[in-house]
């Protein structure tokens, strides 16, 4: 019997999926929201220092059972690693490595460097392989998804954080690629949601990825250019109308499967709610006040959501499976 439960669990670490490093996305886009709701709009700071904790526990968990499943089962990473739309979330071993970076930019500037450093070069190096990976390799069009904006676009975050580590012009290099591919991306994809199949159902909740390079490109914009200019603007503005669109097409997400792509949901309205934040720091618009507010509450019960799905289902040993 023992040894069967053993097996099982083997099994269950060899099907461990990349995509778990997007709850740490998640979780870390929560943690940055609260942070900003304590500088920005009087939020008690314990509740940003609590989630950092946490957020960084998952991150060591979830990277020692994914370094794990490499040690035993390379064959299974090697497969993701080849997979058209896996591939993708590798990357968010980067983000996850940059977001932590800026979790503890304002508190411990030297855990921050040594999260920003090793996750800049990563995820220029996932951005390299995957762009070649996509020249080397038919794509089919079923297997276009927003998922595909994570490890591109991902460019426009190694800027928020890096702020101090390295010069002006290396951060806007990254903030350059992350922008440029937005635009190509979208296209790319707004074709394909529209004049083809439907995306499947395990898919849907990264349509939420289409809110986040707006928002965050307005935050690593300001950060970098230091004012609220035109282009500043159009950004912020872009990302509320990626707000409305996707609160408008409620009705696509109520009845979903519960997939661990679900936490595709938070992250990007973290970043809606931590750029709205900011605008409402520099303009002191009223609306915008309710904008945040309302965006951190949202934020708050996305992942409150998300979180109870996922334990639900682990303790169902309905992740971690073979699909």
């Amino acid at each position: 019997m023992q040894d069967d439960v053993q097996k099982i669990e083997l099994n269950r670490l060899k099907f461990f999926p990349i995509m778990m490093y997007a709850i740490v996305m998640g979780l870390s886009g929560l943690t940055i929201t609260y942070q900003k709701a304590a500088e920005f709009v009087g939020f008690p700071h314990f509740l940003g220092y609590i989630l950092m904790g946490i957020t960084t526990l998952v991150f060591l968990v979830i990277s020692a059972v994914y370094i794990l499943k490499q040690i035993r089962y390379p064959q299974a990473v090697a497969k993701e690693f080849a997979h058209p739309v896996r591939i993708n979330f590798f990357s968010a071993i980067s983000i996850s490595m940059l977001m932590l970076a800026i979790i503890y930019k304002d508190v411990y500037p030297s855990i921050s460097a040594f999260f920003w450093y090793p996750g800049t070069i990563f995820h220029l190096t996932m951005t390299l392989y995957t762009i070649t990976f996509w020249i080397n390799n038919n794509q089919e069009v079923a297997y276009a998804n927003p998922a595909w904006f994570i490890p591109i676009v991902g460019n426009i975050l190694v800027p928020v954080a890096g702020g101090g580590f390295v010069n002006e012009q290396i951060l806007m290099f990254f903030f350059s690629i992350g922008l440029f591919f937005w635009v190509v991306l979208f296209t790319v994809l707004l074709n394909r949601i529209i004049f083809h199949n439907q995306l499947a159902q395990k898919f849907m909740p990264t349509l939420f990825i289409f809110l986040a390079p707006p928002a965050v490109g307005f935050i690593s914009y300001y950060k970098m250019i230091g004012e609220l200019d035109t282009f500043a603007i159009f950004l912020f503005n872009v990302a509320v109308f990626f707000t409305l669109l996707l609160a408008f097409m409620y009705k696509n997400f109520m009845k979903l499967k519960f997939f661990i792509s679900w936490w595709a949901f938070v992250f990007p309205v973290a970043a809606m709610a931590i750029a709205s934040m900011l605008m409402y720091h520099i303009t002191q618009n009223i609306g915008i006040y309710y904008l945040a507010l309302i965006m951190i509450a949202v934020t708050t019960l996305m992942t409150a959501i998300v979180l109870f799905k996922t334990i639900q289902h682990m303790q169902k040993h309905e992740i971690c499976i073979q699909e």
